[in-house]
């Protein structure tokens, strides 16, 4: 058989990350210890209904990277891929969406930088191969029916891919829980969330893309996942950050109904979506900027991605000028067919009632400079600048004492209060309805040695399970080693039952409007109860950098 070959690894998997990153010596995953082959020959072969095609299997664990899960023309809706007739070879990353924005330098901070930043792994762009996913699992063809993980990746919705931070990586997921972890691709920016439909014809479906992109996706994995021995019956979307407002929005999208059973939400709770009104007015400024007649959509192919993102540039600043408010530019937005209101608020999405959630934030979200020691005279000073008054000031330092005592004054700054809030505001619509559980976690471990403190994105190691592949955020201590097989634990088991309880973790109560029930993520995890109400009524307008 064609490109048929059997690797076998001859460094230890630790051995390989303590190469590639930094480690403090004071822990080791235990299962990376083992020599691990890495094969890919006929019996890493499996169907799709669009053809056959190959990965590999690293240890007991079958891969595959870049399947092309549609097609699209620029600015339509997505569509079936290609068949093929030869065997597919996937086994490397596909590329991702065209992005002009890149998380390599979004904090603009050396230590930070090195700490999260440089984390982040460069890729290949492709607007014309890049609605590709990811697949691993423990069978092929074994007609068992494991749980289905499908994650959404974060970056806003402008940028990032499937694969741009390690811990993405589903590996260690699917060998610990047994589940089957899909990680995807989709158009992203001025080519997944602009809205043409405004100039009707052949354009009068270009409108939340990107969404559609995704929906296509759960669509494939219902239609072949089995013979990654997945159960299409049992799925669970997740996404973080941006991520998590995909989710947010794909559950509030009737095509979507009954492809996932299960939803989980990071730093991400997104609610009272837009109307597609004024995006509809940047869809048609950008035509005119182009000077492209909408009866002739065909022309649009003639721009270079470069001169397509200016002129989108270009199309929301006039229509911002010409006084019309609210959220503009590139995200998802209510057009009444391919994403419907309302989505939580005030209510939840009737599309997706009985669909249980995750939902949480961490302690810091976008502060990763914790290192930063201020007195509490500084702090009252710098609040009272955003609060507008001194009283004001006082009384929200007064309540953060309550909620969080003996904390140095620099937590008056770094603790979150806007993700958080969402992520309340979301969890209390999501309940109200009353048909299927939600669950709310506030994750505040710290790592030791950086500045990152519980900043955005520093759960995402732990609940893939893949402390491993992002030490330098985490430092890769024995509590960060611990701690991620407790939340891995409760997330597989959320997959798999709806249900997040694990032993070892006090039991996870569902969250009501009422008792405000969040489970705290970190060395000694507990239940508060709607512990910091009082903080999340101060308007925090910005956060300390």
């Amino acid at each position: 058989m064609k490109n048929n070959f059997i690797f076998t690894t001859m460094l230890t998997v630790s051995t390989l990350l303590a190469s590639c990153g930094s480690h403090n010596g004071e822990a080791t995953n235990k299962t990376s210890e083992k020599l691990r082959s890495i094969i890919s020959d006929e019996t890493t072969t499996t169907q799709t209904i669009y053809g056959k095609i190959q990965g590999y299997k690293d240890g007991n664990i079958y891969t595959f990277k870049g399947i092309p899960y549609a097609k699209a023309e620029r600015f339509m809706p997505p569509q079936e891929p290609d068949k093929f007739e030869d065997i597919k070879i996937c086994r490397i990353y596909g590329p991702k969406a065209p992005q002009t924005t890149t998380t390599l330098e979004w904090t603009g901070d050396k230590e930070s930088d090195y700490a999260f930043g440089n984390n982040f792994v460069l890729e290949p762009m492709d607007e014309e191969n890049c609605l590709v996913l990811n697949i691993w699992t423990q069978g092929l063809n074994d007609g068992k029916k494991r749980p289905v993980f499908v994650w959404f990746h974060g970056g806003g919705f402008s940028s990032g891919s499937g694969h741009d931070l390690p811990c993405y990586e589903g590996r260690a997921l699917a060998a610990k829980g047994d589940i089957v972890v899909v990680t995807i691709n989709h158009r992203l920016n001025v080519l997944g969330y602009l809205d043409l439909s405004g100039a009707g014809g052949k354009l009068a479906e270009s409108t939340n893309l990107g969404q559609q992109d995704l929906v296509k996706s759960l669509e494939w994995v219902q239609k072949n996942i089995a013979n990654f021995g997945g159960d299409p019956a049992n799925v669970t979307i997740g996404g973080q950050s941006g991520g998590g407002g995909k989710v947010s929005a794909v559950m509030a999208m009737p095509s979507a109904k009954g492809l996932f059973k299960r939803a989980i939400v990071q730093s991400g709770s997104m609610f009272g979506l837009p109307t597609n009104e004024n995006n509809k007015k940047v869809g048609l400024a950008f035509l005119k900027e182009l000077g492209v007649n909408p009866s002739h959509p065909e022309k649009l192919n003639e721009f270079s991605y470069e001169e397509l993102v200016a002129a989108g540039t270009r199309a929301i600043e006039q229509v911002r000028k010409a006084g019309n408010t609210g959220r503009l530019g590139y995200t998802p937005a209510i057009d009444g067919k391919y994403i419907v209101g309302p989505t939580f608020d005030p209510e939840a999405p009737e599309v997706s009632r009985d669909v249980p959630m995750i939902i949480g934030t961490n302690l810091h979200e976008f502060c990763f400079k914790n290192d930063i020691e201020i007195t509490e005279e500084e702090a009252k000073k710098i609040l009272t600048k955003r609060f507008g008054n001194e009283e004001t000031a006082v009384q929200y330092i007064e309540a953060f004492k309550k909620v969080y005592p003996n904390q140095p004054a620099k937590e008056f700054l770094n603790t979150d209060i806007n993700v958080r809030r969402s992520a309340v505001k979301q969890a209390i619509s999501k309940s109200r309805q009353g048909t299927a559980n939600v669950y709310l976690f506030l994750f505040t471990w710290k790592p030791r040695g950086n500045a990152l403190g519980a900043s955005h994105g520093m759960e995402l190691p732990f609940m893939f399970n893949n402390i491993d592949l992002q030490r330098e955020m985490t430092g890769g201590t024995e509590d960060a080693y611990k701690l991620a097989d407790l939340i891995s634990s409760a997330y597989i088991s959320f997959i798999r039952t709806g249900d997040p309880n694990v032993k070892g973790l006090p039991i996870w109560e569902p969250f009501t409007e009422t008792n405000g029930a969040t489970m705290i993520f970190n060395n000694q995890s507990n239940m508060v109860y709607n512990h910091d109400k009082t903080i999340l009524d101060f308007p925090m307008p910005g956060l300390f950098r």
